[in-house]
Order: C-alpha cells, then structure tokens, then sequence
C-alpha cells in the first residue's frame, strides 16, 4: 500500500471487453466460446493469401452504442490501422485495430467512493479491434499449443485518463464499466471465460509532484480480486525500488495469482514499435446522425437512472439500490418481483437480496438460472403479506421451491403449512396441549418457564401453536 504523505499511486486501465456477436469482426466464423481447438478460425482469421476482411456492421453498432452512454464523442469517420508484431498466436502476424481515429473518445463515467462521494474518471477512448488467439501450456510436456478460434473475435477496448489513486479506485471504476456493457446487452461480462479482462498501467510519484513515474503495465488480469491485489503489489514493489536508489523500467509484466505478485515479461514496447498504418483492405467507417439516433433509440434505462428510480420509487435506501443495480438481470428480477407480489416493494427487496441471493451463492448460480423464478417469488411474498403463512415458514417454503418441490401454494397445501388465524380456534388447541400435559404444566406454574418450548411442539396440527404458545405464555398460568 501507498506511504501516507510519500507516494501517490497513478492508474490508468485499458478494459477489453468482448462484444457479442455471434461471428467474427472480420470474417463470418462463429464466436462461440468452448468449441474444439481450432475449428473456428478460418482462412480471413488465418490471414491465407488472397482473403479480404468485412467489416461486421454489428461491432460498429455495440461501439456506439457504448459511446453514447458514456457522453462520449461518436467519431463520424474512424480508420482501422495495422499493428505489427510477431507472436505465436497472431497468425496474420499483425493486428487490426485503431490508432490515431478510434471510433469513440473523450467520455467519462463517475465511481462512488467510501462514504458516498463519486469520482469522475475519464475515458480517453474506445477502439474495435481484433482478439488474438490463444496459447495453451497445459498437457503439452515444454512445448505450447496455439488454439486460433479466439483470433478475430471482436474486442472494445476502453482505455480511461489516469484519473485513478487506488487500486479500490480502479475495481470501482472496472465494475461499474462491467455493469454498462452487460445493461447494454454488449458483451456478457464472464470473466473466466475472458470476456472481460484489463491491462493496468501503474505508476507512483511522490505526492504533490505533477510529472508521471515511470508505469509498467500488467497485462490480462481476469477478475476484480487479482487486479485490486496485482496494483497493491505492483505499487509497493515501485516504491520499494526508488526507495533502495533505484529506477522503474517501463514494461510489461504479468500477475501471479498463486504467488500475489507480478513479474517482468517483456520491455514495454512505444507506439513507433508496432509501426502502425491504416489498414489498405478496410474503408474508413463513417457514421452520420441518423444512425446515431437510431442506436439511441435502443439504449435501456442506465444503472445510475435505474438506481436513482429505485431510491425514489420504492423508497430503498442507497445502499440497497445500488445492489438491485448492479447488474441488469438482478434488476429485473427484483421489479418482477414487486409486480408479482403485489406491490411489496422493500419485503422483495430483502428477500431478493437475503434469501434468493444466500441461495444462489450456496449454489454456485446466477439470478439468470434461478430455479425460483421472480413470479414464484413474488406469490410467496404475498403469503406471507396474507397472512397465509408466517415470515419464518416462508423460508422453508422458499427452501422447497428452491429445491424443486413445486409452487408455493402447493407445498404449504401439501405440507400443511396454512396459518390459524381463528382465534377461537387457536384457543382450542392451546386448551387441547394443556389438558393432555397436565405434570408440565405444573412444572412450568412452579417457575420451570423453559417448558414453553416444550408445550409449543407438542401440536403438530398446524404452523401456528409455537408462535401462539410463544407469544402467549399467560394461557398456561
């Protein structure tokens, strides 16, 4: 961690997210991840003699629909440029990108601090380009397997100012650009699957300096817990350099999260290294309003509107609408849910946010494959408002429901889970556990009171004798 009063940490992230089309940004290939080593790369993503790329009219749409909900800049006219370098798993020995005209640039969006503060970062631009393919080290006894099915797969990347101090800073700002391209229907944010993935640049200086250290880039960290603890480390490990009189090189390095700690992996190469220039195979793309207005048209309601709606229209605190917002599936469970339940608005907040996520968890699940659904839900929420059932036996309902036992009405009629709330009726069969445990009963008049839990399992004819019981102890005197 930073030295108070010493170091101040710059950060600066460059945020690949893969958009979902269904083929490639150049070539008709499928996307689908999983697939068979190499069966869908073909002869455009191999770069074979003769083969010209088309660009997929789709990647242009997802970018700017992305430019939009960040106020950023839609450039109308941006070019796609060569990047050459030589790895195993670029086949074509270059890359087609953006350079010098990306297709969105000069956009911002704000992060919430500790304590409620926000943060405005900025978002120099965000270019198309293609994905490499991918090397495999696993089963292959020292040597290393190219699989080329990724190569061409269509990536936005998101490159922000290096507005960021922290590396709590930095997972803000990387989950709140993750919530947008999921609301945005853009790219489906898996990250083990690598979907979404960033390269941080960091760097320190010493506080109150305007000049920028020297930064190293840490390339392709793959989820939000390695890139807050590869910057932690990448930042005592600047600050333990300059300190023992040395000087940082600029690099790239990778992280290690077995060992929590990043490596060197190469020098870092400058802009005049890939001698980039506009690709000669691929026209400029030029956007005009009209089409601009027609992808504005389609944009959905944004996280930060949707939570402030859900602040206002619900009456949830700030806190609890920003877990409803944070992803757009788990959004639109919880307002089915309200609906279904009949307006019970904080009750489906809680259990949303109590019962249904606890169990996902536990299993390993996502609210898209909740096996309860939000119309399931929202019924047993009104049994509970009825009266029907308790907010206790709700939870064993839930448990059932969750486990595939049927509806909630079916398994309270089916378990005879139905509340008495009869009161001559309750009388009845408290007078009933009474007479027919008349040696407890005096022991509990002579002062043995921890026998109320005794008399209160006594029935089991109906879910309400514990809480009568319980809440009437004055029956038994």
């Amino acid at each position: 961690m930073n030295k108070p009063g010493a170091w101040e940490t710059v950060i600066g992230l460059e945020i690949h997210a893969q958009l979902r089309t269904r083929s490639k940004i150049f070539s008709g290939a499928a996307t689908q991840y999983g697939a068979e080593p190499n069966t869908q790369a073909c002869a455009v993503d191999l770069g074979l003699p003769g083969v010209l790329p088309v660009l997929n009219a789709e990647v242009v749409r997802m970018a700017a629909k992305f430019g939009l909900a960040t106020r950023s800049t839609v450039a109308p006219r941006s070019v796609f440029a060569r990047k050459n370098y030589f790895y195993p798993d670029l086949p074509k020995g270059y890359q087609i990108s953006q350079f010098e005209l990306p297709i969105v640039y000069g956009g911002w969006l704000d992060i919430e601090l500790d304590g409620g503060a926000t943060k405005r970062i900025g978002i120099t631009r965000a270019h198309l380009e293609e994905d490499a393919g991918k090397s495999l080290h696993e089963n292959f006894h020292g040597m290393t397997g190219i699989d080329l099915n990724r190569a061409g797969t269509p990536l936005l990347e998101i490159v922000s100012e290096p507005d960021l101090r922290s590396a709590q800073e930095a997972v803000a700002y990387m989950k709140k650009i993750h919530a947008l391209v999921r609301y945005l229907d853009i790219c489906d944010g898996n990250m083990q699957e690598g979907s979404f993935r960033c390269d941080a640049n960091v760097s320190v200086r010493r506080q109150g300096s305007e000049e920028f250290g020297t930064r190293a880039e840490i390339k392709n960290i793959n989820s939000f817990r390695f890139v807050e603890q590869a910057i932690n480390y990448e930042v005592e490990r600047q600050v333990a350099v300059i300190e023992g009189g040395g000087e940082v090189v600029q690099e790239t390095r990778l992280f290690d999260p077995d060992k929590h700690e990043t490596r060197s992996m190469r020098t870092k190469e400058e802009a005049n290294d890939y001698r980039y220039f506009p690709d000669p195979d691929l026209l400029p793309v030029e956007i005009d309003q009209a089409f601009l207005d027609a992808v504005a048209a389609t944009l959905p309601e944004l996280p930060e509107a949707r939570r402030q709606r859900f602040i206002d229209a619900y009456g949830l605190s700030a806190d609890d609408a920003s877990v409803l917002t944070a992803s757009r599936e788990q959004a639109d469970y919880f307002e089915a849910t309200v609906d279904a339940s009949g307006g019970q608005d904080k009750l489906s907040a809680n259990w949303v946010m109590g019962e249904l996520s606890g169990a996902l968890n536990k299993a390993g699940m996502d609210i898209s494959d909740s096996p309860v659904s939000a119309a399931e839900l929202g019924v047993l929420l009104q049994r509970i408002e009825d009266g029907t059932i308790s907010g206790r036996i709700a939870k064993q309902v839930f448990q059932d429901m969750f486990n595939g036992e049927g509806s909630a009405d079916a398994i309270i009629e089916n378990k005879g889970l139905k509340q008495i709330s009869d009161s001559s009726a309750i009388e009845g069969v408290v007078k009933e556990v009474i007479e027919n445990h008349p040696k407890q009963l005096e022991q509990y008049r002579n002062g043995q009171t921890r026998l109320l839990g005794y008399f209160a399992i006594r029935n089991r004819s109906t879910s309400c004798c514990a809480s009568c019981l319980m809440h009437d102890p004055a029956s038994l005197r």
